[in-house]
């Protein structure tokens, strides 16, 4: 069993704070703005439109900084990425539409991103697993 790995907790809390946070956040307030409302159509659309532009665009800025972060030449990086984003995309669309629609139909703006980070939780452990595989 390998022993925790303090620069990796660093790094995942530096990402969550300095950019999933922020990121995430600006982007709900973003989305109700462009799709107002509660209905279910409101939020399939709304669950379309974060699942089909923001997740993958997201998802690759999250493991690019994450490699650069580590110390990865440029290089080495957009290897790394190739290998790991379909996976990760895919792994994405296993749990996040679902969750995503449950939050934009029955929780109020204010309270989407604590709901999101309750979810990020196992989320972000994957994603600081696939990550940080060499």
């Amino acid at each position: 069993m390998r022993k925790h790995q303090i620069s990796r907790t660093l790094t995942m809390a530096s990402l969550g704070c300095g950019f999933v946070g922020p990121v995430v956040g600006g982007w709900y307030k973003v989305l109700d703005r462009l799709i107002p409302g509660t209905t279910k159509v409101d939020a399939l659309k709304k669950m379309l439109l974060d699942q089909g532009c923001f997740a993958p665009c997201f998802l690759g800025s999250f493991l690019s900084l994450t490699g650069a972060l580590n110390g990865l030449s440029a290089q080495d990086n957009w290897a790394k990425l190739q290998r790991d984003y379909p996976d990760a995309l895919i792994a994405n669309y296993y749990l996040w539409p679902a969750v995503q629609l449950a939050n934009f139909y029955l929780v109020p703006l204010y309270y989407r991103l604590a709901v999101v980070q309750c979810v990020a939780v196992i989320w972000n452990s994957y994603l600081s697993w696939k990550a940080h595989q060499l």
